[in-house]
């Protein structure tokens, strides 16, 4: 009997994606269960499994191709076992005149079942390099102790080859100086185009809209981070020895987040219609960057949990994000977000909303200032300048500002988050 392979039901809202990769090879055995192809959606990759065991016996839909919920993608003939090319034996009359055929097929079905075994074991993250190259995974050789092919290798055997073309592209001498005579703006220049994957793609599209959409503003503060240093010099040995994780500065921002966000409820809402909805929880997404772009998973109930839980939450999902394991429950339902460019060095930026939330906190690198202490003293200090994108439609001013002065307050007085719990 022959079975559809069905595109399922993704998330809430995600209604199509795109075929990254076949992970089985038309003509191979497929056991109920195992991954069969992978899609690519707006947030995260899903791999699709095979519900019955069969030979796939038609691929419908390509790599690249646009599919949606319901789409019968393959087909699988479950009548056929492994090594199988027919359902049904040969008549007498029919053997004698298949025998060389079936030979043929059978040897065919060997070797690609050999393949399919032999196929590379690699990250997600160097499978979709590799596609946007177009290297051949088999090709590379895997530093991995265990053969798994990173991205980091990709990258190597991409620049590897690169160099090469270049070295054997180079002109001799007689030509360069022949070439020199030409007009240099005819001389066609080096450029390489690459597709825009699904996800940036749509990160792309919800930073326009949330532009485009949201009365969006942004309002300034520095805060002086020497207190919260010091405090986590003083405690970050018996912290990591009592929980296992380092004591971070994500862990004292997001304290004081949910503090003022219990302050100022405004900031943690959107806009349904004509109407707002007030959050009475608080689901704090925390952005990361990933070699695909920017994901925000959320770590959920984040007035709940303590300095530990918050620090051990955050490392999971960075963790998952970078290693693109993220499930789609993981990126939704945020009541707000903070960004920390400071990674990177930023010492100052407009973070855009992320949608429907109406307020994002984007926090930046930590500086050594000078600071005056009185009218006669000045001091050199750790100041961070901290940032509140917001939504001016139903955020005031005064609430926006206020928002951010808590902020400040609280960082500059990190005892009182800990004796919040």
């Amino acid at each position: 009997m022959m079975k559809d392979v069905v595109v399922p039901e993704l998330a809430e809202s995600v209604t199509e994606g795109t075929v990254a990769e076949w992970l089985q090879d038309k003509g191979s055995f497929i056991e109920k269960g195992q991954n069969i192809v992978e899609l690519e959606t707006d947030k995260v990759n899903v791999e699709i499994t095979a519900e019955d065991s069969g030979v796939l016996v038609e691929v419908l839909s390509e790599p690249g191709d646009t599919v949606e919920v319901g789409d019968v993608i393959a087909k699988i003939d479950e009548t056929k076992s492994a090594g199988d090319s027919s359902s049904e034996d040969p008549s007498p009359e029919e053997k004698q005149q298949s025998d060389q055929a079936d030979n043929t097929d059978a040897s065919s079905i060997e070797k690609e079942s050999s393949s399919n075994q032999e196929r590379p074991v690699a990250t997600p993250a160097a499978r979709r390099y590799a596609r946007e190259k177009g290297i051949d995974l088999a090709d590379i050789n895997a530093q991995d102790p265990l053969g798994r092919v990173r991205k980091e290798d990709v990258e190597r055997h991409s620049t590897a080859a690169t160099k090469q073309k270049t070295e054997e592209s180079k002109p001799s001498k007689a030509a360069a100086q022949s070439a020199a005579t030409t007009d240099v703006n005819a001389i066609e220049k080096p450029v390489e185009r690459q597709r825009m994957s699904r996800r940036r793609q749509t990160i792309a599209k919800r930073l326009v809209d949330a532009q485009q959409t949201a009365a969006m503003l942004t309002t300034f503060n520095e805060v002086d981070m020497s207190h919260v240093m010091k405090l986590r010099k003083r405690r970050k040995d018996a912290f990591y020895d009592k929980h296992g994780v380092k004591l971070g500065m994500m862990s004292f921002f997001t304290k004081a987040v949910v503090r003022a966000l219990k302050d100022y409820p405004y900031v943690n809402a959107e806009i349904q219609g004509d109407e707002i909805l007030l959050k009475k929880f608080y689901d704090i997404g925390v952005a990361v960057s990933t070699d695909d772009g920017l994901v925000v998973p959320v770590v959920r109930d984040a007035d709940r949990l303590s300095f530990a839980e918050i620090e051990s939450n955050i490392n999971e999902l960075s963790l998952k994000a970078r290693d693109n394991q993220l499930s789609l429950s993981d990126l939704q339902g945020g009541s707000f977000t903070i960004t920390n460019g400071g990674v990177f060095g930023s010492l100052w930026s407009t973070p855009i909303l992320n949608s429907p939330q109406v307020g994002i906190l984007g926090m930046h690198t930590i500086q050594n200032r000078p600071v005056a202490i009185d009218e006669h003293r000045f001091e050199n200090r750790p100041m961070m300048y901290i940032a509140l994108s917001y939504d001016h439609r139903i955020i005031d001013g005064k609430d926006a500002v206020g928002f951010l002065v808590r902020i400040k307050e609280l960082i500059e007085d990190p005892e009182s988050l800990l004796l919040e719990g």
